[in-house]
């Protein structure tokens, strides 16, 4: 997996204070993106061990809520496998950190993915230019929920934050 950067205190991309990994590949080129720098699988660095003890030292910090993975697409087919074993790592050093992950599919598409049971919440769909609003909170666009993972899971019926 490779990742373009590391955003410390972050307030924009979950709740509370958290740090966010932005993951390079996606393929959903969706018109209007924000951050089609990070599209190229090849692109940005090789997230290897130095990337992620940089990323715990900043989980480790009291102040900070969690982690949130964004992109690019943690879910792109060829971060999956990364993304998993990072997300097991993250749960099991930091059980009370909550992980947020951002994706262009939608939870219909992801749901029976086993790496889901060690994240709090997704940010589901690809954003649509027509539908953004920089009104809505920690979502660009109308058609993308906020989705509350472990009680949707529990329930079986998707279930927002």
């Amino acid at each position: 997996m490779r990742y373009h950067n590391i955003t410390k205190d972050d307030m924009l991309n979950g709740e509370g204070l958290r740090v966010v990994l932005w993951v390079a590949g996606c393929g959903h080129a969706c018109p209007g993106c924000h951050n089609p720098v990070t599209w190229d699988a090849n692109g940005g660095l090789p997230f290897d061990e130095a990337a992620e003890d940089e990323l715990f030292a900043e989980l480790s910090k009291d102040y900070v809520s969690g982690v949130t993975l964004s992109g690019g697409d943690p879910l792109f087919p060829g971060n999956r496998a990364d993304i998993a074993a990072l997300c097991a790592r993250i749960r099991q050093r930091f059980p009370d950190k909550t992980i947020w992950l951002y994706t262009g599919y939608t939870w219909e598409e992801i749901q029976n993915l086993p790496l889901l049971k060690n994240v709090d919440v997704v940010v589901d769909g690809r954003f649509v230019q027509a539908l953004a609003d920089s009104q809505l909170h920690w979502r660009g666009s109308a058609n993308q929920r906020v989705i509350d993972v472990q009680r949707t899971r529990a329930s079986q019926e998707v279930v927002l934050l």
